[in-house]
């Protein structure tokens, strides 16, 4: 399993809003082949950017089972119009237990 690592930064005054639609576009997350569990962070230092972590089976399931998929473009079409920069994603996997 890898945990996708997405930090999102929202537009200013856009916060509550994104957090509520995010609501539903978690359920499209969640039909994706590989998709295992989500989780949606807000800083606390900075309360426009948010950290998205997404567990999948492999890198693949993210990049080409969701991302090459319609369901992509039914969550970038929720969440897209809230981002006021591009996500930053990298793709990591646990070395040591919790």
């Amino acid at each position: 399993m890898v945990v996708e690592h997405a930090r999102l930064t929202v537009e200013a005054g856009r916060e509550e809003e994104f957090q509520e639609v995010f609501g539903k576009a978690r359920l499209v997350l969640a039909e994706a082949e590989g998709f295992r569990w989500a989780e949606l962070l807000r800083c606390e230092e900075r309360p426009r950017v948010f950290l998205l972590l997404v567990g999948w089976e492999s890198v693949e399931a993210h990049m080409t089972g969701f991302r090459e998929s319609e369901r992509f473009q039914r969550w970038r079409a929720l969440v897209g119009p809230f981002f006021a920069e591009p996500p930053a994603v990298a793709h990591y996997h646990q070395v040591s237990p919790r």
